[in-house]
């Protein structure tokens, strides 16, 4: 079996509080760089693209370069979503580094954030991109559509007067996004409901957004289905106890895996997940 992407939790630390996350009961801490290479290890044979995220903001990692390095090493292409406010602090590491393929910024953090200087803030994501565009991958997200029109226009102004554009429609854009500079892109959408043990089924069949088979690793090594299980409830087991195979052999992965390809929605706790109905 090969995954499009696995995601790997390197911490669950944020340094907002944006209440478009899930809020987590989870103990709070960074991956050790030893317990990295670990999964990157027994992964590597199932993936080249790897996404530093379930939850928490991943430039907080202290060892975030040898983490990179580690990647790189191991032929892998990274992924970072980033709400961009510590851009600034790993500026040089970003750019320096092989293993990046892509930035996520989600400028929707701006929402929920009031103390956050909106012109320096962008102003620091946008000279970031003008530095790096030729070599990643970078996307805007604005995933508030259903929310803050104010605060989208101010955004979108801000993007079409530094790149020189044409009016950036307010319309619901999907998929890719609207392409802005080389490599530069804007992903426009709702916000969405994360899945949740006591919410309300709503997903009953059809394929999941996220492409499933997907993976994910939290920071404390228990191994997940999708990124958006983000508490662990559907624990498949823990990569530094078990190995993938095993994981993927069992009755569970299985169960879900067999349902995807059947267009069904086997599991009670996926049908609660507002993620894929809302970015149909």
């Amino acid at each position: 079996m090969r995954f499009k992407r696995v995601y790997v939790e390197i911490t669950n630390i944020c340094n907002l509080s944006c209440d478009f996350c899930k809020p987590s009961s989870r103990d709070k801490k960074f991956i050790l760089v030893k317990d990295f290479e670990n999964i990157i290890n027994k992964i590597k044979k199932y993936t080249e693209y790897i996404y530093l995220h379930v939850l928490g903001e991943p430039l907080l990692h202290p060892n975030i370069k040898e983490i990179l390095d580690i990647c790189y090493k191991n032929n892998m292409k990274v992924n970072i979503t980033t709400n961009g406010t510590l851009i600034n602090n790993v500026e040089d590491i970003l750019l320096n580094s092989k293993a990046i393929r892509q930035i996520n910024f989600s400028l929707h953090a701006l929402e929920v954030n009031k103390n956050i200087n909106s012109e320096n803030y962008l102003n620091r994501i946008l000279d970031f991109t003008k530095k790096a565009n030729k070599n990643i991958f970078i996307v805007y997200r604005l995933w508030n559509f259903d929310k803050s029109n104010n605060l989208n226009r101010y955004i979108l102004d801000n993007i079409q007067k530094y790149f020189n554009l044409e009016d950036l429609s307010l319309d619901k854009t999907t998929g890719n996004g609207i392409k802005i500079s080389n490599n530069t892109f804007l992903q426009k959408n709702n916000s969405f409901i994360w899945p949740s043990i006591n919410g309300k089924e709503i997903f009953f069949e059809g394929r999941c957004f996220l492409n499933f088979p997907t993976l994910g690793i939290l920071v404390d090594g228990t191994v997940i289905p999708c990124c958006l299980d983000a508490e662990g409830v559907l624990n498949l087991g823990n990569i530094f106890k078990q190995d993938i195979d095993e994981i993927l052999n069992s009755n569970k992965y299985k169960e879900l895996e067999e349902g995807f390809r059947k267009n069904k929605v086997v599991n009670s706790y996926c049908r609660t997940c507002g993620f894929t109905m809302s970015k149909r």
